[in-house]
């Protein structure tokens, strides 16, 4: 559910020429993996820019272990004890306004959402190219027949 909005704001702030961005997950109690999957395409998007990082702010036992298990720790700096913001998250915190939330997304762009995020774990490593295969065959195919709906009601 916050993937989307999650990638459309580190999107946006990307083409505005950000080279770092952090997500704070003090609050995220959990992570599925298209969730991963979408931080894992943010950093890699801004590992491609000169000094681009994604820094994670306060992820927690679980959600490092998490991001670990994946090995999603190569791409991204979780919790960086040098992080500028790190000593002045509180007023951070406090300044913060949500992003504002674009139209929700159809099913045929939900589903190719959701598969690029599975795509993008599967390139980060061999184990995890393993571990969603399935995933991303099913994806795939889920979003070849959604595809063929949505034409089919246009016409």
């Amino acid at each position: 559910m916050n993937s989307p909005v999650i990638k459309a704001f580190g999107d946006e702030r990307i083409a505005a020429g950000e080279r770092c961005l952090a997500v704070d997950l003090a609050s995220c109690t959990g992570m599925d993996s298209t969730f991963m999957g979408t931080l894992a395409g943010m950093a890699s998007r801004l590992s491609a820019q000169d000094g681009g990082v994604l820094q994670i702010a306060e992820a927690g036992d679980r959600n490092r272990r998490s991001l670990e298990d994946l090995g999603l720790d190569f791409l991204m700096e979780i919790d960086p004890p040098e992080a500028r913001w790190k000593h002045d998250i509180t007023r951070i915190r406090a300044n913060l306004r949500a992003p504002q939330t674009p139209p929700a997304p159809g099913q045929v762009q939900r589903t190719q959402h959701v598969l690029e995020a599975h795509q993008i774990l599967s390139e980060a490593n061999d184990k995890n190219a393993k571990v969603f295969s399935n995933v991303v065959t099913m994806l795939e195919d889920e979003l070849a027949e959604k595809q063929k709906l949505a034409q089919s009601a246009k016409k």
